[in-house]
């Protein structure tokens, strides 16, 4: 699901605006006009606090990837983390010059001043490659781990790493090169960056205050820690209470509408953070209209949509599975056995396919993948009826306005040479040709078919940075890769996912690329030290993120196995169990016998028309009406792409999410809005911190240890029933013969 923030109308003609200001109102109000050149930047302390910070969120991020409540921590926290940490080193490091060999009459010091902000933002753009730019973990982790976990097959290390690697750094090469369009003109101004900069403000601005940031932050930690040791451990069922199914413990239709996991979470509630963060990200960092956007869309699709199209017309014999589940099932409710159907080659035995019949979705998971064809067409159609003139128009005049004086402050550092990326793009194009060729027996993928994926992910990184730096809307390109792939080379499922991954993946990590560049440009990083950063800490990141995949795969015993796993057991796998059915529908198996005339659910391809004609729709309206300040707000990519996330997410995180976003971002903000400007994005880095120590520290002592608890409250949240199918005569192990 693409970012929800929109930015407002352009602003700059409304008055004269001075040679010496930003002709965007938004960055004349948030990023200042004045920079100090002799900061240092390449300090001990940046380097040892950002390799820290992205050798700890490399490891914290796949940690959780794996766990059902999947954590996700933020380059936000390190930022609140660090800054008391820099101060406290600034203060105590000795400030003694000293020469290095090779540096000539050069002299260096440990502590070369106070700890700056520039040294910050540096520290967090390193963070923000152990977050693999927000994505919590590599996406090419998912490979790995559903060769090794769901297929029972093997992949080398050198593999996954190189293709780990290789797809985190192969858009850099061409992010690099389409620079000069996306990040010096003033019109590319990239919305979210915004926030980033006014928090680096507000934590170095002087806090004189009797609660001071630093100390709010530790409190609020020591009580996060603390408490995720209740539901953590002792106490699991508080992630997810769900009280319906425990006055109805016999009954399936009530379990499937109060279960908050496996059903629509009605009166679902949640007393664990990694419920409430995890998939959509901490609700305190959301605005309240995103919030609003997704709630009205979340609202429609799962309490509307579905219920009717499950229990009213029963789709697709929709009864006959359950009515929340990302597992791929037989035409009798069982799960699809998916091995049966993969031969020694890798590949879809078609004989075996024929035999157990065609695979069959739950309702909600069709329903997942036709607002997916929807939400791609709408974002299309919606950014060039509402934003193309306003894209065109700033794209032009980057072109005939002068330099405006964020990008003639940075003429004061030397430019990355254009050399730089066209190395950087020969060797990761060459690694990732000679992946193809000569490990093809793990990767599947020929080598054309990477040339092709290079294509489509260079073809679409400057139309959709333009997209984002004006709109703050990024589309995404995953399921088109896969659908495309799914056509012209089917029966292999990892070629599939491969594919998509190097034409999705690199041209997102393009897109992240050139989102910090422009951080590091209103905060006036030089370019070469950006540059240098982000690199070495994707490398950094991907390596320890295929470590910690390639350790909690071989050492924790059915890991990503649901079924075979006791039902206190974190390792659920969610987000790979969804990358997984993803490569069997698109790839072992194919779109032709699963979306096209071979298959079940061909009408799921009209979305794409009607998410196509929703916004023109939605902008005629506006046009004929234009007193109707209502019609304008109505974005259909952010209603139809609000279920994006799910499966893997499920309604108790989103339920979560809205309650919780609401009380901060709505009521708080409202009626305390100082305290919500001060403490808010700490309350909420603190919060991640905290549980993601006492999430390692519980393994680490008791986990990896076999020291469980076996009671009432490890048994999950008690609505096994809401897993049952309801259509007559239909019997699955464990479910009553429905009635």
């Amino acid at each position: 699901m693409g970012t929800l923030e929109m930015d407002a109308p352009y602003s700059a003609g409304a008055g004269k605006v001075e040679e010496d200001e930003s002709p965007i109102e938004e960055v004349r109000l948030t990023v200042t006009n004045t920079d100090d050149p002799t900061l240092p930047v390449w300090t001990f302390r940046m380097w040892f606090l950002g390799l820290v910070s992205c050798a700890m969120l490399s490891f914290l991020n796949q940690f959780f990837a794996y766990r059902t409540e999947p954590l996700i921590i933020t380059q936000i926290t390190v930022q609140v983390a660090t800054l008391p940490i820099g101060h406290f080193m600034a203060a105590v490091l000795p400030a003694a010059r000293f020469r290095l060999p090779g540096f000539g009459s050069r002299r260096f010091s440990l502590n070369p001043g106070p700890f700056n902000m520039k040294e910050h933002v540096l520290i967090s753009i390193f963070a923000n490659a152990g977050s693999a730019f927000g994505n919590g973990s590599a996406y090419a982790v998912g490979i790995v781990t559903i060769v090794k976990a769901f297929y029972g097959r093997n992949i080398s290390f050198l593999a996954g790493w190189l293709l780990i690697i290789t797809t985190q750094v192969l858009g850099y090469g061409w992010a690099g090169l389409l620079r000069k369009y996306v990040i010096e003109p003033a019109h590319m101004w990239w919305p979210g960056t915004l926030v980033q900069v006014s928090l680096f403000r507000a934590l170095h601005e002087k806090d004189k205050e009797r609660m001071s940031r630093a100390k709010f932050f530790v409190i609020v930690l020591i009580c996060s820690f603390s408490w995720y040791l209740a539901p953590g451990y002792l106490f699991p069922t508080l992630t997810s209470i769900s009280w319906l199914c425990w006055v109805f413990s016999k009954s399936v239709t009530a379990q499937q509408l109060g279960s908050g996991m496996r059903g629509l979470g009605i009166g679902a509630i949640t007393l664990d953070w990694t419920a409430i963060a995890s998939f959509l990200g901490s609700p305190l960092v959301s605005p309240f209209f995103a919030i609003m956007n997704v709630f009205a869309g979340y609202a429609l699709i799962i309490y509307i949509v579905l219920p009717t199209a499950y229990w009213g017309f029963d789709l697709y014999g929709a009864r006959k599975f359950p009515i929340f589940s990302s597992h791929l099932f037989t035409s009798q409710g069982h799960k699809y056995n998916i091995s049966a159907i993969v031969n020694d080659k890798f590949e879809l035995d078609l004989q075996s396919y024929e035999q157990q019949g065609r695979i069959h979705l739950s309702m909600f998971f069709s329903l997942t993948y036709g607002f997916g064809f929807a939400t791609i067409a709408s974002t299309l159609t919606h950014v060039a009826f509402f934003y193309g003139r306003e894209i065109y128009e700033r794209f032009r005049a980057s072109y005939r306005e002068k330099e405006d004086i964020h990008t003639r402050l940075m003429r004061h550092y030397p430019d990355i040479p254009s050399w730089w990326f066209y190395i950087l793009l020969a060797i990761t194009f060459t690694a990732s040709l000679m992946l193809c060729i000569f490990l093809n027996d793990q990767v599947q993928m020929p080598w054309w078919a990477l040339i092709f994926a290079c294509i489509i992910a260079f073809v679409f990184t400057l139309p959709i940075s333009i997209i984002t730096a004006t709109t703050n809307q990024t589309p995404g390109l995953n399921i088109i890769t896969e659908y495309v792939m799914g056509i012209i080379y089917p029966g292999r499922p990892i070629a599939n996912v491969c594919f998509k991954v190097y034409g999705y993946m690199s041209m997102a990590q393009a897109v992240s690329f050139l989102s910090d560049f422009k951080l590091g440009h209103y905060m006036k990083i030089p370019p070469r030290s950006m540059f240098i950063v982000q690199s070495v800490g994707t490398v950094i990141a991907g390596t320890i993120n295929i470590a910690v995949a390639w350790w909690l795969l071989t050492s924790v015993t059915n890991i990503c196995q649901d079924e075979l796993l006791p039902p206190s057991s974190p390792w659920t796998c969610p987000g790979d169990r969804v990358f997984f059915d993803a490569s069997v529908i698109w790839g072992l198996v194919g779109p032709k016998r699963i979306f096209g005339s071979l298959g079940n659910y061909s009408s799921m391809n009209w979305f794409f028309l009607g998410g196509a004609l929703g916004p023109i729709i939605v902008w005629v309206f506006h046009k004929a009406f234009p007193k109707q300040s209502w019609i304008p707000l109505i974005n259909l990519p952010v209603l139809l792409g609000a279920t994006g996330m799910m499966p893997p997410a499920t309604p108790l995180n989103y339920n979560a999410w809205i309650i919780f976003g609401t009380i901060f971002n709505c009521f708080v903000f409202r009626y305390r809005k100082s305290w919500w400007q001060r403490y808010n994005y700490i309350l909420s880095a603190a919060l991640d911190a905290g549980v993601a120590f006492m999430a390692v520290a519980i393994y680490f002592a008791l986990s990896i240890e076999n020291r469980e608890l076996d009671w009432w409250g490890t048994g999950g949240e008690h609505c096994s029933l809401a897993a049952c199918p309801t259509a007559k005569g239909i019997q699955v192990a464990g479910c009553p013969l429905y009635s």
